[in-house]
């Protein structure tokens, strides 16, 4: 998790204002301090807390990726469809003693 949110801060970092990227980096060394230690009760606390405050990058990189979609208009793709004939049959499996 610290991995991909370190990526994705590297990657889109710059769509995020200076509070929200301070967040997030905060979370990241406040959980990287808490699996130094062995209590599972406070890095469950701490990786809840990374991932509200990430969630906000990953939104920014979800509409992003939303406004460069060509077919954002709305209408259905046309389906797509195999040129093979399709037979369909009745079949009995046949076991054989050996």
């Amino acid at each position: 998790m610290i991995h991909s949110v370190k990526k994705s801060i590297t990657d889109h970092g710059d769509k995020l204002d200076a509070a929200e990227k301070e967040k997030i980096e905060s979370a990241i060394k406040s959980l990287e301090e808490s699996l130094k230690s062995d209590n599972k009760e406070e890095i469950e606390a701490k990786t809840k807390e990374l991932m509200e405050s990430s969630q906000k990058l990953g939104e920014k990189i979800y509409a992003e990726q939303q406004a460069q979609q060509p077919n954002s208009s709305g209408t259905p793709q046309e389906e797509k469809t195999v040129d093979a004939e399709v037979v369909d049959a009745e079949f009995e499996e046949v076991k054989q003693d050996k």
